[in-house]
């Protein structure tokens, strides 16, 4: 699995028993079971133009609730993955940017479990109310976007 991915070998390793494959206890107490798999986001990426107007979380909840039926937990490990070509940040910069990328994981309904893990029960109305909530912002970055692109010449 770490071939794959470092990020998908990290959440097994806090998340899955390696003698059954199973979530440990500790993970399973924590959610209701509602379904056996687990659904890793892994990456979620956006061109750079893109960024910075709220869209990977709204995107991001929308590809959950399509993908979490069966799961019984959904996972992420938020953070700068890669630099798409962009110079190298200092350190303080690097943090800047992984706090920001973790804030909006939260905003859907991830909490941290552990190690930089963050977990998602697809029972959470946390994640309900959220998406609500993005899809209400979605629709006002539309709005901006054609008031804006209309006033072009």
């Amino acid at each position: 699995m770490a071939e794959e991915s470092e990020e998908l070998y990290a959440a097994a390793q806090v998340l899955l028993d390696p003698e059954t494959g199973s979530f440990t206890s500790e993970v399973s107490e924590l959610l209701e079971y509602v379904g056996s798999a687990l659904l890793v986001m892994d990456r979620v990426t956006l061109e750079p133009r893109w960024r910075g107007h709220g869209l990977a979380s709204v995107l991001a909840s929308e590809a959950i609730h399509r993908l979490m039926v069966g799961c019984r937990a959904v996972a992420c490990s938020p953070g700068i993955t890669d630099l798409g070509g962009r110079h190298p940040m200092d350190r303080s910069e690097w943090d800047r940017v992984n706090a920001k990328i973790a804030k909006g994981w939260e905003r859907i309904g991830f909490r941290l479990y552990r190690d930089n893990t963050y977990l998602l029960s697809p029972t959470s109305q946390d994640l309900e109310e959220q998406r609500g909530v993005l899809r209400g912002q979605l629709v006002e970055l539309g709005s901006a976007w054609r008031r804006a692109s209309s006033t072009l010449p």
